[in-house]
């Protein structure tokens, strides 16, 4: 039996984790977590610090093999958590994650951006990356605000010659606002259509 290729591995880790997803929100609904703040609250209760921790795993997964658009991983969060403790769990997990992007696309380059993404994205932000001040102005403003695609601006800034200094800082930094305003607007909507 031949070994995966590396597209092959990506597209069988994404299927996995669609899967997964699928199946934990079928589970989810049929025991009314859903429908119910107090059942949620008292299956997370029984996790104990496990299902915070199981929850920034899904984050940083989430990030660095994109399943879904991370605006429903940061409902998740809120949902399951509340609103500061889902941001806490939302901030930390996709920090992580972006970090591993990163790295990720330090070492492999824009082959593995073109497997996870494709070639049309690429050559849509290609340009960005020209002028290497400019790249990392309009990074730092994507991160900033909710409305970019973050996890393949993370592997993209991987590819260039940013540092590992300044891709922290604009994380740390550019992040919170993005996942709070995430956070707490969809907490805020999730609350009164579903729990009243």
């Amino acid at each position: 039996m031949k070994p995966l290729t590396l597209s092959q591995g990506l597209r069988l880790c994404s299927l996995a984790s669609f899967a997964v997803c699928i199946a934990a929100a079928a589970w989810c609904m049929k025991q009314g977590l859903f429908s119910s703040q107090q059942t949620m609250e008292h299956m997370l209760s029984g996790l104990g610090a496990f299902g915070p921790l199981l929850f920034i795993l899904l984050q940083i997964v989430q990030v660095v093999v994109p399943i879904f658009p991370g605006g429903i991983s940061c409902l998740a969060g809120v949902v399951l958590f509340g609103a500061w403790k889902g941001f806490a769990c939302n901030y930390i997990g996709i920090c992580i994650g972006s970090l591993a992007a990163f790295a990720l696309s330090k070492s492999w380059g824009r082959p593995l951006l073109v497997q996870l993404f494709g070639q049309k994205l690429m050559d849509q932000y290609d340009g960005w990356t020209q002028n290497r001040d400019r790249f990392d102005r309009l990074f730092a403003l994507a991160i900033f605000l909710p409305v970019a695609p973050d996890d393949f601006l993370c592997y993209l800034a991987g590819t260039t010659a940013m540092s590992w200094r300044k891709f922290i800082l604009i994380i740390i930094f550019g992040k919170p606002l993005a996942i709070a305003g995430y956070s707490l607007l969809l907490h805020t909507i999730w609350c009164r259509l579903f729990w009243g």
